[in-house]
């Protein structure tokens, strides 16, 4: 467990690194509201990006895009709107959206492919 624990977290560094790269703001990460958790959250110009970031290593369960189904999407719809409910985001959103991150890592240390799903309704 404490492999896929690492695999997750460093996942997060390289999308995390990612979106820096790209022009965005890092806000917060790991930022719990009630039950549910936002990897990330960042700012892209005037817009508020809640993002959630899936790493998988191989395909054996399915790739990493596979493993936010509708039901993690509606997580992150409930999680966004209580952060954005309680205040702890920045005054100048002008909107915001849900972005995932996903990280298709090699086993056998041959890379790794990123997509970024920009707007995840």
């Amino acid at each position: 467990m404490e492999g896929n624990l690492d695999c997750g977290r460093a996942g997060e560094a390289i999308a995390a690194e990612y979106l820096r790269l790209k022009g965005y703001r890092i806000i917060e990460r790991n930022c719990r509201a009630g039950r549910g958790e936002i990897d990330i959250i960042a700012l892209d110009g005037n817009c508020l990006v809640f993002v959630e970031v899936k790493t998988r290593r191989g395909d054996r369960f399915g790739g990493a895009a596979q493993a936010v189904d509708r039901r993690k999407i509606l997580s992150m719809r409930r999680t966004a709107a209580r952060v954005l409910s309680s205040g702890r985001c920045p005054r100048r959103a002008e909107e915001h959206r849900l972005d995932v991150v996903t990280l298709d890592l090699d086993p056998g240390g041959g890379g790794m492919r990123l997509r970024h799903l920009r707007g995840v309704i």
